[in-house]
């Protein structure tokens, strides 16, 4: 259906064609949304973990037993989830430069306009 096409004769036509529209999407995002939720909350082992992070295997073992990776134990076999994985690779982000100066001019202006009211 074409916008200029709306008018109030047509106006229920145009409004179920939103909601088939709406329907639709809805249905593709439910869909995307099952499949992530699918993939990502599948255990993995030491080997896929260590390829993910891209860490030798002695080396995850020490994260784990210093309790700084996500990890989880069954038995004798450590399990690891794949988006906690990413997720603790990303909290160990280094902020760039332009980000750091950001950051203080944001301090700085803040300071000084509560410096301001005193």
């Amino acid at each position: 259906m074409d916008i200029n096409e709306i008018s109030f004769e047509n106006l229920p036509k145009a409004v179920a064609h939103l909601v088939k529209e709406i329907g639709e999407i809805k249905l593709l995002i439910q869909n995307v949304q099952v499949y992530e939720s699918k993939e990502l909350s599948i255990p993995i082992g030491i080997e896929e973990a260590s390829r993910l992070i891209g860490k030798a295997k002695p080396t995850i073992y020490a994260l784990v037993r210093q309790r700084k990776i996500p990890s989880y134990k069954y038995g004798k076999k450590l399990y690891f989830f794949k988006e906690e994985l990413l997720e603790w690779i990303s909290k160990g982000k280094k902020k760039t430069i332009q980000e750091i100066e950001s950051e203080v001019l944001k301090y700085n202006h803040n300071r000084n306009k509560d410096y301001g009211r005193k």
